[in-house]
């Protein structure tokens, strides 16, 4: 394989991490972990997620089949685990670390198209793994990482990822010491046979084996901390020593994961093997945080009031992944361990409103169409009437405005465009220039997206919120993901009977957020904070929605 670009930069470290045996094994958050600890030993890391579907990104899927839709700051809509990266790292993660097979093959056809192969007949192998290891040597200059972690979505022996493999076969053959391999794989316990089974990790290692790697990590996830016999037998049949087998057992918290994976001294041998020494001591901060967490004296009940978390029999959270974690951050500034309900915005529109008496405080987050609206309205209703703290994220803002203007102004059937294009009061409607791109089809990465800055107007709860963790600010930048916005021809009616505008863009022509002052609190935000919000700097907003809520806590 070959291409015309540099040579991988020998300077740097990869650490190519894949998954075996089944998806959602913790592949996102093994490689966010190891990023936190070398991080922690005084290395520059950054994190890339390779995605191996066609989509160009993961802006089109639906979130109940992957999960959150998670926007970096310059406007990717990617995949959860950048996320994930954010949240470890406590950085900015952007669109060079991540990509996704559709994104990679449009690359190299318009490379073709422009004549960049010079004639040559462009083939699957050997562009398309030279175009991915181009592309993880951008992101590594542009990150200036001197140790990057790759997450190859999927599972080892699926047919998707078979290039993404082979494109870091390859690294590892150019510069053997200079690369390695994880493979996360789990340790099935059948609960008839009450014996944790390591044949389907043997399998999995087969199978890498046959793309030409060999693992130089097992990360052994299970219900429980992987013993001595299972250890062995591991590293008798997949070629690792048996202190490169590492334990990781279901825990407490996601946070928790780079403190387990220490007790193995994942970190010392990763460096070990590269031939590196560690420059600081590890995790004090990071240990300091999860000690809060879990220490918490404080309990909030909180709902989640959405539609994307029932698939079936079962209950997903992928979702609102951003929010939860947010929420928790929230926690960790009131020394509270928030406790979250799932409510379903549906069951709220046949059934009512009843149960929300026992909650705390209510969010309702993102979404979009017309199903479960009508819940969405009657749950943010029963907030505004009854003093409970309630904060809508994006389409919950807009949610809100609905709400005020129909049962406060009484203008019967408004609504958004988005769920009623006929309605006669279109307090939420198009932002210039999207119908168009609808009318053409032009949905993928189109809307208003990434880190755009709001104005804060003073003496707002919006204000206070934002100067009892960063002090006086006039400006944030906070991130966006949406295509509709507040009409701002309303804008006067609904000020004046008391639902204030409490952010815009610098122009004052976007409204980025509303509040009830004569309210505990009753916030949202036409943007997405929890985007931002990270463990070790949580978000101003989410940190004052746990504290009112502590303030108003039911007895």
């Amino acid at each position: 394989m070959s291409s015309d670009n540099e040579q991988t930069n020998s300077k740097a470290k990869y650490i190519f991490v894949v998954g075996g045996v089944m998806s959602g094994v913790g592949k996102g958050i093994t490689v966010a972990s190891i990023a936190r600890i070398l991080k922690s030993k005084g290395f520059k890391v950054s994190a890339i997620k390779i995605d191996p579907y066609i989509n160009v990104d993961a802006g089109t899927m639906n979130p109940v089949e992957h999960g959150e839709v998670f926007v970096t700051e310059d406007g990717d809509e990617t995949d959860q685990d950048i996320g994930n990266y954010e949240r470890f790292l406590n950085e900015n993660i952007y669109r060079e670390n991540y990509m996704t097979t559709g994104r990679v093959y449009q690359t190299v056809i318009q490379k073709e198209r422009n004549l960049e192969y010079k004639g040559k007949c462009v083939q699957v192998v050997p562009h398309i793994p030279a175009e991915v290891r181009d592309r993880i040597e951008a992101a590594t200059a542009k990150t200036q990482a001197e140790i990057m972690l790759i997450e190859i979505g999927g599972t080892v022996g699926e047919y998707e990822n078979l290039l993404f493999l082979e494109a870091a076969r390859y690294m590892h053959w150019e510069n053997p010491g200079d690369v390695l391999f994880v493979i996360v794989s789990y340790l099935p316990i059948p609960s008839k046979v009450g014996e944790m089974k390591t044949k389907p990790t043997q399998h999995a290692v087969r199978a890498l084996n046959a793309a030409g790697i060999q693992p130089d990590f097992i990360v052994a996830r299970s219900e429980v901390d992987i013993d001595e016999p299972r250890r062995k037998k591991i590293s008798i049949f997949c070629n690792v020593s048996k202190e490169d087998v590492i334990s990781a057992p279901d825990i407490e918290t996601v946070y928790d994961v780079p403190i387990n994976f220490e007790k193995d001294n994942l970190g010392e041998r990763i460096l070990k093997k590269f031939g590196l020494e560690a420059r600081q001591k590890d995790l004090i901060d990071w240990r300091a945080m999860v000690d809060k967490y879990k220490n918490a004296s404080k309990r909030v009940k909180i709902g989640i009031v959405g539609k994307y978390f029932e698939t079936g029999d079962f209950c997903l959270s992928d979702s609102y992944i951003s929010v939860i974690e947010a929420i928790k951050h929230g926690g960790l500034v009131n020394d509270c361990k928030p406790e979250l309900t799932w409510l379903s915005a549906e069951d709220i529109e046949k059934n009512g409103v009843e149960h929300l008496k026992d909650f705390d405080g209510i969010i309702v987050p993102q979404g979009r169409g017309r199903r479960s609206s009508e819940g969405k309205i009657k749950a943010i209703q029963f907030c505004r009437e009854n003093k409970v703290p309630y904060f809508g994220l994006c389409y919950g803002m807009q949610m809100a405005v609905i709400e005020f203007a129909r049962h406060v102004l009484g203008l019967e059937g408004a609504n958004t465009e988005e769920a009623d294009p006929n309605s006669p009061h279109k307090v939420i409607h198009i932002m210039p220039g999207q119908a168009e791109l609808i009318a053409k089809k032009g949905y993928g990465g189109t809307i208003r997206l990434g880190g755009w800055p709001c104005q804060i107007i003073k003496g707002t709860h919006l204000a206070k919120a934002y100067e009892a963790l960063k002090g006086s600010v006039e400006t944030v930048s906070e991130r966006h993901r949406h295509r509709y916005e507040y009409n701002n021809a309303y804008r006067e009616q609904l000020e004046a009977a008391g639902l204030r505008v409490a952010g815009t863009s610098p122009d004052g022509q976007i409204v980025e957020a509303i509040e009830i002052t004569d309210h505990p609190f009753f916030i949202g935000t036409q943007f997405h904070p929890e985007y931002i919000s990270r463990p070790l700097d949580p978000h101003p907003l989410f940190a004052e929605f746990v504290k009112v809520c502590l303030n108003n806590k039911k007895v």
